[in-house]
């Protein structure tokens, strides 16, 4: 899938973050970013994920769910089978594989949607990319398993590195920064950096301030003000607030419906450059993109 890409003279992004990576390459193909963001569609096929847990835990239903958010206009389905909610707990590998490896082979079959497998398992992400993954979406940042970094590097998937404080068991235990946006700056830097090292090219790694995983809510809001910050360590951006608890706090009711508020986290996401925002409801961002962009949101001053 190559996504169209505006000439720099057309893109007044190019000018206010020059440092914006434009494109992304996976397995077998390139994303090339334009001013408009692509959006990620979330596929838990998982009984305990925090918002839609056990919805699609059937693989019949998770299929159809991808097929659904596919049609819906996601530009990338990330198929994931361990809940990394607050607290949750760890799933055994057989099991993980149980869950998404036949997901991602239906997909794969019927649509040519890239396909991401968001997991910290090496052998899951090898029997996913067997299956027809593109990218390994880590919530370890790649530092989880050993064995990661040479199932990506052999394969030549994209990835996404994301950051997080401590493990998903440890990482709402009292959450504190000294300067979060900084200090994230630099974890990132060095998971980059890390990856470079061990192989990958510079166009094959993503990265991810991974709200949510060990912030605050006001670590989120502060970090999703100031994601343009982000471009300067030339990888795309993949930012995903979707349904996240800080949107209930910000309306003041944990029981809201969230979609509209991701919505407007996503155009302020738009507005600073994220290249991806990985979201549930694929159809309803992709349609607030479309009109925010028809009345020059993204491109105005």
């Amino acid at each position: 899938m190559n996504t169209p890409v505006d000439s720099p003279t057309e893109s007044p992004l190019k000018s206010r973050f020059p440092n914006r990576a434009r494109s992304w390459r996976l397995r077998t193909r390139q994303l090339i970013f334009a001013d408009r963001p692509l959006v990620m569609g979330i596929v838990n096929v998982t009984p305990d994920s925090f918002s839609d847990g056990g919805e699609f835990f059937d693989s019949a239903a998770a299929i159809e769910h991808g097929l659904r958010l596919a049609s819906d206009g996601a530009d990338i389905l990330d198929i994931g089978g361990e809940s990394t909610r607050p607290y949750s707990t760890p799933v055994a590998l057989q099991k993980e594989l149980r869950r998404v490896i036949s997901v991602i082979q239906a997909l794969n079959e019927r649509i040519d949607t890239p396909i991401s497998i968001d997991t910290s398992k090496a052998e899951v992400a090898s029997e996913a990319i067997g299956a027809g993954a593109e990218i390994i979406n880590d919530v370890t940042g790649f530092d989880g398993d050993p064995g990661m970094v040479p199932v990506a590097v052999k394969s030549g998937v994209g990835v996404c590195a994301m950051h997080m404080r401590g493990t998903p068991q440890t990482m709402q235990d009292d959450p504190a920064y000294d300067d979060v946006v900084g200090q994230i700056f630099e974890y990132l830097r060095e998971r980059r950096d890390a990856l470079l090292a061990a192989g990958i090219e510079r166009e094959r790694i993503c990265l991810d301030p991974g709200i949510g995983f060990g912030k605050t809510h006001e670590h989120n809001l502060t970090l999703l003000a100031a994601c343009s910050r982000y471009h300067d360590l030339g990888c795309p951006l993949l930012v995903g607030p979707s349904r996240k608890a800080f949107i209930g706090k910000v309306l003041n009711d944990k029981e809201a419906n969230r979609t509209a508020g991701t919505v407007g986290v996503g155009l302020a996401l738009a507005r600073q450059g994220v290249q991806i925002i990985r979201v549930h409801d694929v159809l309803e961002m992709k349609q607030a993109l479309m009109l925010f962009d028809a009345v020059g949101g993204i491109v105005g001053p």
